[in-house]
């Protein structure tokens, strides 16, 4: 059975969920403990998980171990990823790699949704890859195999995780936001032992860095994911992960206002195919033809 097209129109509100993400960098930089990439992941997800489950019944068994697979998809295995091919990419490298997440979803929702490949799409998310690149790419931008190899790896399993929980939805009588809990809950429980181990806690923090770490619990964490995870149940699994692009997108506008960076004509047309890129790829509702009785049926029924 192919996946619904199309969602209620407020569903496009989850747009704010990668305009958030897009903040990461500038937050990361300069209002996070430094050098703390499994100590950031840990906030992002075990408190969402915490909040997010209460007043929740337990899963039964087959969704406890959906719940555990989707939390390394999601959080436990990609966060310490992507901060691996961070230190090992320029920043513009990893985000061209991460543009290629919407063709990504096209293609497994072929086997696992039974949906159909549309040109459209494939048009759509290579104008989102070339106006990424022209955004963020730099000529001498450097290389690094390791770091290519994290960041593709991240795309793939986030696309998978998208895909499954379209194809799984969620379990009777559990909504999204209870779905996002379970699913961070345990990727924090997971990613726990290994920051402490790894990093341990830092032994004081700044105000400003009290805040930093406010805004990504309650901010980057809780609300974000919770509203990605009811726009997936909404939307089609292609046109949240094209609302994604919008991250980039984000970053750029916030070294540009916030940290004096310049902007040349050719970031600009970037940003433009992005949009126009996010645009195409939405999919839109297909109404079912609508029937008219006939007088004579509707008389017998009655």
């Amino acid at each position: 059975m192919s996946e619904q097209e199309g969602g209620s129109r407020f569903a496009y509100v989850s747009a704010l969920t990668p305009l958030i993400f897009g903040t990461t960098y500038l937050l990361t930089t300069n209002f996070l403990p430094p050098d703390r990439p499994l100590l950031a992941a840990l906030m992002r997800s075990l408190p969402t998980g915490l909040v997010l489950v209460i007043g929740s019944r337990l899963p039964n068994r087959l969704w406890l171990g959906r719940f555990l697979l989707m939390s390394v998809l999601w959080a436990s295995a990609v966060f310490p990823l992507l901060f691996f091919a961070a230190y090992h990419l320029p920043g513009g490298v990893a985000a061209v790699i991460n543009s290629l997440g919407p063709i990504c979803v096209v293609v497994l929702a072929v086997p696992i949704l039974g949906n159909r490949i549309r040109p459209l799409q494939v048009v759509a998310g290579i104008i989102g890859v070339v106006g990424v690149a022209l955004l963020v790419l730099r000529a001498n931008a450097k290389l690094d195999l390791l770091g290519i190899l994290a960041m593709v790896a991240v795309v793939v399993m986030m696309a998978f995780g998208t895909v499954l929980m379209k194809r799984w939805g969620s379990p009777p009588g559990m909504g999204p936001i209870r779905v996002t809990g379970w699913t961070f809950l345990f990727a924090g429980l997971t990613l726990l032992p290994f920051t402490l181990v790894f990093e341990g806690l830092p032994r004081s923090v700044t105000p400003t860095q009290v805040g930093g770490l406010v805004y990504l619990v309650v901010i980057s964490g809780i609300f974000a994911y919770a509203l990605w995870f009811w726009a997936i149940g909404q939307l089609s699994a292609a046109s949240v992960t094209f609302l994604g692009l919008l991250n980039p997108v984000m970053a750029t506008f916030l070294g540009w206002w916030v940290l004096d960076q310049r902007l040349n004509l050719l970031q600009v047309l970037g940003a433009a195919l992005v949009l126009v890129s996010v645009v195409l790829g939405q999919q839109r509702r297909v109404r079912p033809p609508v029937t008219v009785e006939q007088p004579v049926e509707a008389a017998a029924r009655s």
